[in-house]
């Protein structure tokens, strides 16, 4: 069965930036971990080219998900009319990769990323707004979908057993055993590592080369980051390591000084070798992206 949409020029320009943000974020080397152009980082069910194959499986609903923002609906209301995009979406990216989980958590970020920049243009609100749409859209997310999950705890014997016993997703796990609200608790409070530090810190290091930069604002996230990757593999004592690393590593000047690079180097084999790889960190390396470009596009075009 063919499908027909209606979709204006706008969405397509914005779903090539998350496009073009994805692709960025896997091309740059050495991220600690991660799967890169000449290397495939923690990973051995993955390479550069199952990110590409996975990036383009994607692009269609990334539009048709910034599309869903030009309405006159409520944040909250377009969110729930999307939902059945993600669901296809991820069907498509499993379908391309044979089963392999790439983009699960970046396509719930880039999705309502590109959902809160169509209706920020649509309502004819500034890039300043974006952040409170993105608030707005996803403020009660952590109470429907994790506190929720409390009431079912007297049904087992512990938590462990229901984290084992029962089909729940990573990040459902991951708070009932640390109470860490991970990439949803993010977006509920509107993104605040990309908007308040990432945007920033990416924007003041752009006389770097791209993928120098790139690294560079990657251990910057990785400092604050609350990686959702690390936590589900290894531990909370992992995570703290690698925040303490990152805080290092920029304080001997990260991807600017000889000493940093060399520093850089060394955490990616280690965390390859150790299959530590802090996979929501790149995700928000990409919507960083992502938003630099969009807000260079509002502001040519006058939005």
């Amino acid at each position: 069965m063919i499908k027909n949409y209606n979709i204006n020029d706008i969405s397509f320009d914005i779903s090539s930036f998350a496009l073009q943000a994805m692709l960025y974020e896997v091309a740059c080397f050495p991220s600690p971990g991660l799967v890169s152009v000449v290397s495939t980082g923690a990973h051995n069910d993955m390479d550069h080219y199952t990110f590409i194959d996975s990036s383009c499986s994607l692009i269609k609903y990334l539009g048709l998900c910034c599309q869903g923002g030009f309405s006159d609906n409520s944040p909250k209301e377009i969110l729930k009319e999307c939902r059945y995009l993600g669901i296809e979406a991820e069907e498509s990216m499993f379908n391309k990769t044979g089963g392999v989980n790439t983009h699960k958590g970046m396509l719930f970020l880039m999705g309502i990323c590109c959902i809160a920049v169509g209706k920020a243009i649509h309502d004819n609100k500034s890039f300043n707004d974006i952040q409170g749409i993105i608030k707005e859209m996803c403020h009660d997310i952590v109470e429907k979908e994790l506190y929720s999950l409390k009431k079912y705890i007297k049904d087992y014997n512990s938590i462990e057993e229901m984290c084992q016993k029962s089909e729940l997703s990573y990040g459902e796990k991951l708070f009932l055993l640390y109470n860490m609200e991970g990439i949803r608790g993010e977006a509920g409070r509107g993104l605040p590592i990309v908007f308040q530090f990432a945007l920033d810190f990416y924007k003041e290091n752009e006389d770097l080369s791209k993928n120098d930069r790139l690294i560079h604002t990657l251990i910057g996230i990785m400092q604050y980051s609350e990686d959702s990757n690390i936590l589900h593999r290894h531990s909370v004592e992992t995570l703290k390591e690698m925040q303490e690393k990152a805080k290092r590593i920029l304080k001997i000047g990260g991807m600017k000084t000889k000493e940093g690079r060399e520093a850089i180097e060394n955490l990616d084999r280690d965390f390859s070798k150790r299959r530590i790889s802090p996979g929501g960190s790149a995700d928000l390396l990409a919507v960083t992206v992502f938003f630099d470009l969009v807000e260079k596009y509002m502001s040519e075009k006058k939005f």
